[in-house]
């Protein structure tokens, strides 16, 4: 079993920056693939970024340049740096592991986190 919780949402001028971050209980933190995604109102969640557990990323395009996933597995903590933010980017923001277990891959969510944008 693995546990999210995320942390560092909150209210933001256009052109700002946020950090969130997201600790997973467990051992097996370092073999788990992570993601962060958001939820905008009355929209379906969407990739934003992720992380391999070798430490490969990927980005939504509407956040390359601007976004940067990193890991730091010492702490079991995923990062999303966020930076000139836009309005658009108001949203829920959801940590995802994808652990391997038992021959499988789970997958987990955070309760997510509130980022607001104001412009």
């Amino acid at each position: 079993q693995v546990q999210l919780v995320e942390s560092g949402g909150g209210l933001v001028q256009a052109g700002g920056s946020l950090r969130l971050a997201c600790v997973a209980s467990g051992k097996i933190f370092s073999a788990s693939h992570m993601g962060w995604y958001r939820q905008a109102l009355g929209k379906q969640r969407e990739l934003v970024a992720t992380i391999t557990s070798g430490g490969s990323t990927n980005y939504a395009d509407s956040v390359k340049g601007r976004f940067t996933i990193s890991r730091d597995n010492a702490k079991r903590t995923v990062y999303l740096q966020m930076n000139t933010l836009k309005p658009a980017a108001t949203a829920v923001y959801y940590c995802l592991a994808r652990t391997p277990l038992y021959g499988d891959l789970y997958a987990y969510w955070g309760p997510g986190t509130q980022v607001t944008v104001s412009s």
